[in-house]
């Protein structure tokens, strides 16, 4: 590539960011071939990006959740003020596992590697992972403090010069249950690293270019002015909302004012419910990702989401309250009021923008630890068994309905605001006693609207030699349902209990006993508009596919339905009715 190619701006620039892209893709992608937990390999739950030499994210894989990939696009400032750029070496990998500094709990392990070309550090190559374990009690929100929760990582060096910190994986080694699968994934996140900076310099060396600064100001200084003119699009102002939750040992109220100003958009949390004495708090970093990614999704989801896109929001919230704990608080499912932060912005967001939000959304995303064992927490069960039962710990991720769109229904048992894909039941029995019994769709769970909200899904887990086991729960929208937008009704709730009619608690660590199953049935998303008003045939069709009864069809949609189809002369009678008792 000669110099003269270089000065078409335009076009020269959009190939060199497309090919940015499939870097950190292909940096993705290595990474979920090489991974050993069934989370990273199968699910995705990861975040894998490029930054330039002042730690400012240029680009990140599409491959990823928003809470990795914008916690991450914070963490790397911090490693570079323990390890400065020029202080590092070819082969150095950096690691922490920090709650505050990275993605909120101890079980996201973030890697950072430096790139050379020409004996120069030109780039940095992050990744962030959930690793099935991390010691400590295990993955549920039942520790007091962070301390419980496993072993903790400060920024440091994993490798100086290729050689591995010995010490700190003989440390780990020894404070956790699966050390194969967690040592696996450590390696798997540094060799992810090195794909990603092999893939860079090649593109570095056929575009004939010594470092990525002028391409980093491009895309950065791009992508921030055109989310301001996105904002300066709106009217200014401050828009309130409101969001319940059920919390873990007392209800939480979760509060936001969005505040439009020229130069960009705050968010202030104040009025926001206290700390929880249990792990569901979230830190600062964590909150900011939720945040940024929830005005992202309605003013900018077509612009690159980098340093540049996200500097424009700035997220503040009071120190103490359940979004901006201070070390040592318990942290471990800080994803459970963290993931509903998208919604309470749609909140404030519907009232500067009318027409453009969705409604509410299960949101809370449930994964589930399942334990078996000499894992378990009963020693006196595993005795009664005759001490033979097989050991195992495995994570499984499952999603509720994603609220109605203004003109779509919402999506059934989708993780959203996460975006992790499930982990097929198959894969998950292969390597476990458990057994998936039920995995279905819950009727009448999807808001009733214009657009109905997606339906929540029903799933029964026991185990084949039908043992018990342990299971780490995290279960929300029991007592809060996605609310509906617009008219909508509210998503049908959450519920927990056993195949045996047992009732369990919706939060913390319990064993299900021998021969029983769990059996967990996640809420579904709210609804937009009046129900009145939804096409009397996709009501007939959704009776159809068994997502709304008859009986709901009738009673909130007002379609009346004969052999299948919608009766026209007796649904608009039907529906006359209904707008009667209203009034």
């Amino acid at each position: 590539m000669t110099s003269a190619h270089h000065a078409l701006s335009g076009l020269y620039r959009q190939i060199m960011w497309n090919r940015l892209i499939a870097v950190v893709e292909e940096q993705a992608k290595a990474l979920m071939r090489t991974a050993f937990s069934t989370s990273v390999r199968e699910s995705g739950d990861l975040s894998a990006g490029v930054f330039d030499r002042r730690g400012r994210m240029v680009a990140q894989a599409v491959t990823g959740t928003p809470g990795h990939v914008n916690s991450m696009a914070n963490a790397v400032g911090h490693f570079l003020k323990k390890f400065p750029m020029d202080s590092m070496k070819p082969g150095d990998h950096f690691i922490t596992n920090d709650p505050w500094l990275s993605s909120g709990h101890l079980h996201d392990i973030t890697v950072v590697t430096p790139t050379f070309v020409d004996g120069r550090n030109i780039a940095l190559f992050a990744c962030t992972i959930h690793v099935v374990d991390i010691g400590g009690r295990g993955f549920g929100p039942d520790g007091r403090q962070v301390y419980e929760e496993g072993i903790f990582i400060p920024i440091m060096a994993l490798a100086r010069e290729g050689r591995m910190n010995e010490d700190l994986l003989e440390m780990v080694r020894h404070n956790v249950r699966e050390q194969d699968q967690v040592l696996g994934d450590i390696f798997s996140c540094a060799a992810s690293n090195e794909e990603g900076a092999r893939c860079l310099v090649q593109m570095m060396r056929e575009y004939e270019i010594k470092d990525i600064e002028a391409l980093a100001d491009y895309i950065i200084d791009s992508s921030r002015q055109t989310m301001l003119e996105r904002i300066a699009k709106l009217k200014p102002g401050t828009y309130r909302s409101k969001l319940g939750m059920d919390g873990y040992e007392k209800p939480i109220t979760l509060s936001a004012a969005v505040t439009i100003k020229p130069d960009g958009i705050l968010v202030d949390y104040a009025g926001t419910s206290s700390a929880s004495q249990f792990g569901i708090n979230v830190v600062l970093n964590y909150t900011q990702a939720y945040t940024s990614f929830g005005i992202n999704c309605i003013i900018g989801g077509d612009i690159p989401n980098n340093y540049g896109s996200l500097s424009v929001v700035e997220t503040v919230a009071p120190k103490g309250c359940i979004l901006n704990v201070e070390h040592p608080a318990p942290v471990a499912m800080r994803h459970a009021i963290g993931h509903c932060l998208p919604d309470l912005v749609f909140g404030c967001l519907d009232q500067a923008m009318p027409g453009a939000v969705p409604a509410q959304s299960s949101a809370s995303l449930w994964n589930p630890t399942f334990r078996g064992g000499e894992f378990a927490v009963d020693p006196g069960e595993v005795a009664a068994a005759g001490g033979n039962l097989r050991k195992f710990d495995v994570l499984s991720f499952h999603a509720g309905g994603m609220g109605a769109r203004p003109t779509k229904d919402g999506l059934g048992a989708t993780a959203f605001p996460s975006g992790v894909r499930t982990i097929a039941v198959e894969i998950t029995e292969s390597i476990s006693p458990l057994v998936f019994w039920r995995k279905e769709l819950r009727q009448d769970t999807g808001g009733p609207g214009k657009m109905r909200g997606g339906p929540g899904h029903r799933l029964v887990v026991g185990t084949i030699d039908e043992a018990p086991f342990s299971i780490f729960l995290t279960a929300e929208r029991i007592d809060n349902p996605p609310q509906g937008l617009n008219g909508g009704h509210a998503g049908g709730a959450a519920k927990v209990g056993t195949r045996h009619g047992k009732k369990i608690r919706p939060k913390g660590q319990q064993t299900i006993g021998a021969g029983d199953a769990v059996m967990l049935e996640i809420s579904g998303g709210g609804g937009y508009g009046d129900p009145l008003e939804r096409d009397p045939q996709r009501v007939a069709n959704d009776v159809q596919a068994g997502l709304v009864s008859a009986r709901q069809a009738r009673d909130v949609y007002g379609v009346v339905l004969r052999r299948g189809r919608a009766d026209a002369q007796a649904t608009e009678q039907r529906r006359a009715e209904l707008r009667e008792m209203r009034a």
